[in-house]
């Protein structure tokens, strides 16, 4: 995973997801081909939730640059799957 991170972000640690689209939309927001979510099990606190923070990412969502919508849709998603 840190490999992949270092590829991908420049970040040279391992991180807890990792989510790859299909298409070249990395600045876009809206429906996205999806592709592949890297899981790393020693960092993510809960798997399912991190397949879900990973499967929002490659729809479009950034909880890095929006006003906390995608966390709040994760923690939805979460609360309906328990």
């Amino acid at each position: 995973m840190r490999t992949l991170n270092y590829a991908a972000r420049g970040v040279d640690e391992a991180t807890d997801v990792l989510a790859f689209p299909i298409d070249d939309q990395a600045h876009e927001t809206g429906p996205r081909e999806l592709r592949d979510v890297f899981i790393c099990p020693e960092k993510a606190t809960d798997v399912t939730e991190a397949a879900i923070h990973g499967t929002l990412h490659l729809c479009g969502f950034d909880h890095e640059t929006d006003s906390g919508e995608m966390l709040e849709l994760q923690a939805k998603i979460m609360a309906e799957l328990r």
